[in-house]
């Protein structure tokens, strides 16, 4: 259900703004994007864990957050990520 370490860092990779950057919301956003579709994969065959429904949630209500920051601050920024996502909005 969790990403792989070299998961994470390609997503990094392709999503940071500067070499190192690991905080901007993009790379936030687009770690949490991973999490939340390796979670709708394991609600296919588990569809009875509650549990682990309840950490989707949070996690999607973090990226709306995290969203909502980036449109407020920059809407260009915002609209190239959605797209470069595929997040429907």
């Amino acid at each position: 259900m969790s990403i792989t370490v070299e998961d994470k860092n390609q997503i990094i990779k392709d999503f940071a703004r500067a070499a190192g950057d690991t905080g901007s919301p993009e790379v936030q956003v687009a770690v949490l994007t991973k999490r939340i579709s390796n979670l709708t994969e394991h609600f296919k065959t588990h569809k009875k864990d509650n549990h682990s429904r309840r950490g989707l949630l949070k996690l999607v209500a973090n990226r709306r957050k995290l969203l909502d920051y980036l449109k407020s601050k920059d809407e260009g920024r915002y609209r190239d990520l959605i797209a470069k996502l595929g997040i429907r909005r």
